[in-house]
């Protein structure tokens, strides 16, 4: 391992590769504060990580930096702990504002801040995101906050209503810029950046350097320092990675068998769309295990309340979208199941980067369909690592986990003593009036145990022939059967020109003359009203509106969500579409005149 310790005079551009072992420095030898050091102390933090390593020294120099390394790599406390060290408990306004891409990660970096000031008096920290009433924001701002950690949509909102002050911002952070600038926000960051005092120190942390960040990183920042940890591989090696081949049809049955054979502490299951999310979730507490789904259905009160149970151990399995799931840290997930394999290799990261964190192990299981064997290809090329086929658990590897539990479950019973021994006279007294063999007894006991579900299962039935004479023929994507099964599976959707089964046209108010991508729109709706891409069908973007296929119905909420977004700082006042533009009387006259040069009449 080779690291350089930066300095304000050293060259810009630093390089740190990634431990393949503890770094050798220490917190204390970063130069952080005691009150801190102690708080790393309280949450087991022993060594820095090299992003960390890398950056805190000329952070706490008063420094710009750039930092570039992937996702669980430590970025948020190589930013979090300068801040921190540096804070002037005095000021009321804002001193440090944090921009983040989804509200998900906003809360992840707040409760980071929170946790590394746990010994420090009156910091207070404020997440600031779309979803959230106004109520809780305004009055927390008006008390005094130290730190805001929020999306660009909601801080643009705050300060076109005068309700945040950053006239004395002295820290500005970008974190996951990239993916900020790929949903879209490129000109609400560059607002923010052109309202707060030039004489701020910025930090910008991505997994990536494309030519918008390396132009924001020039206009925006001050000599700073570029720092990259390189990994080998864009996958922590701490992660195991398998898939299991198999249909549709047969997922929910491998999940319960996996749940069933897999020795799990806490476990992400990713679903497509929110109604799969949901529908998981369903089955699975009816068989018994404690899950629930989040997605962009489900309030911010409840997201976090199902998070919390997650983290403490009153939910073992949680069913989410990319979206809902994208910067949940939570140390009990032991494994990661793509129910769902995405079509992307980086959201195959981001998803199974949910384990495996701070050289924690982990494991992720994808379910492959066989027109989707060609993902698996792409993924190992793209990750530059093995992802090993399994089988699916066989009846006889269920029984035998089924068969060990019964028997700790006896055995747990057989200690308490006391209990057994009320319980052996009454069983004496069954035997003698009934003349019965207490092992028969026994056996009807574990069926009263047992309930009408089997302990067992039945051994698997012959394979029919259609499924496997289907994965021989090698049918395409796109053959008619294959266009009916996706849009029931919540599959790829190709282009059209009208809205297709289960969709409907809405309309934004923006369009060509605003500027406006596809990739804008997608960001912007997914990330404030928690739609995922597979929600999004064709885009059709006109001089002054836009035409999106959205899901219909639209999920409860989603229009509310949604009723302060902007994009390219226009409020996009989303609609349903009623088949033509809401005409003002001027627009009205140019259109007839219009066709009156098509059709060389007025008539229409």
């Amino acid at each position: 391992m080779t690291e350089t310790q930066p300095s304000p005079d050293s060259d810009p551009q630093i390089e740190a590769e990634a431990p393949q072992e503890p770094a050798s420095p220490t917190f204390a030898d970063l130069g952080l504060g005691d009150a801190v050091q102690q708080a790393l102390r309280g949450v087991g933090y022993e060594t820095p990580s090299a992003i960390q390593a890398a950056t805190i020294p000329p952070l706490l120099a008063g420094r710009d930096v750039v930092g570039l390394a992937q996702t669980g790599t430590g970025k948020t406390a190589a930013f979090a702990l300068p801040v921190i060290d540096r804070l002037d408990l005095t000021q009321k306004t804002p001193q440090a504002l944090v921009l983040a891409p989804t509200r998900e990660l906003a809360l992840q970096v707040c409760e980071a801040f929170e946790k590394y000031a746990s010994h420090l008096d009156g910091v207070h920290v404020l997440p600031v995101y779309g979803g959230q009433g106004y109520g809780v924001q305004l009055s927390a701002l008006r008390r005094g906050v130290h730190i805001v950690v929020g999306t660009p949509g909601r801080i643009i909102d705050h300060l076109e209503k005068g309700t945040l002050d950053l006239s004395e911002l002295r820290y500005l952070v970008l974190d996951e810029a990239d993916e900020m600038l790929k949903m879209g926000f490129a000109e609400d960051v560059e607002t923010i950046l052109a309202d707060t005092p030039k004489t701020k120190q910025v930090a910008l942390f991505s997994a990536t350097m494309p030519a918008s960040i390396r132009r924001m990183s020039q206009q925006y920042l001050n000599d700073p320092a570029e720092i990259t940890v390189k990994t080998k591989t864009t996958t922590s090696a701490t992660i195991s990675q398998r898939y299991l081949m198999v249909s549709w049809q047969q997922k929910m049955d491998a999940l319960t068998r996996i749940l069933e054979v897999e020795n799990f502490d806490g476990m992400i299951v990713f679903g497509r769309t929110r109604s799969v999310t949901e529908e998981i979730a369903e089955k699975l507490r009816a068989r018994g295990y404690s899950a629930a789904a989040i997605n962009g259905d489900v309030a911010q009160p409840m997201r976090e309340k199902t998070v919390n149970q997650l983290k403490t151990g009153a939910l073992d399995v949680l069913v989410a979208t990319d979206v809902a799931a994208r910067g949940l840290d939570v140390e009990r997930i032991s494994h990661v199941v793509n129910f769902d394999i995405p079509t992307d290799t980086e959201s195959y990261v981001h998803r199974i980067g949910r384990t495996g964190r701070a050289g924690r192990t982990g494991d992720a299981i994808s379910f492959v369909t066989p027109r989707e064997r060609w993902l698996v290809k792409a993924i190992e090329k793209a990750t530059r690592q093995e992802v090993t086929e399994m089988s699916l658990p066989s009846v006889d590897e269920v029984n035998e986990t089924r068969l060990t539990r019964f028997d700790d479950r006896i055995t747990a019973a057989l200690a308490e003593t006391e209990r057994v021994d009320r319980f052996r006279d009454i069983i004496a007294h069954y035997v003698r009036n009934h003349d019965v063999p207490e092992v028969d007894v026994a056996a009807a006991l574990a069926i009263v145990a047992q309930g009408e579900t089997p302990l067992l299962l039945e051994p698997d039935p012959e394979p029919s022939v259609r499924p496997a004479r289907a994965a021989r023929d090698g049918e395409r994507p796109g053959t008619a059967r294959d266009r009916g099964t996706d849009r029931d599976r919540g599959g790829e959707r190709g282009p059209r020109k009208a809205p297709r089964g289960g969709f409907a046209m809405y309309r934004i108010a923006v369009g060509k003359r605003h500027r406006v991508e596809p990739r804008q729109i997608v960001g912007a709706l997914a990330n404030e009203g928690g739609l995922r891409r597979d929600d999004f069908g064709a885009i059709q973007i006109r001089p002054d509106f836009s035409l999106v296929e959205l899901p219909s119905p639209l999920p409860a909420g989603t229009l509310e969500r949604l009723s302060d977004t902007r994009i390219s700082g226009r409020l996009i006042e989303l609609r349903p579409d009623t088949g033509g533009p809401r005409r003002r009387d001027g627009d009205r006259d140019d259109d007839a005149r219009g066709r009156k040069r098509r059709h060389g009449s007025s008539r229409d």
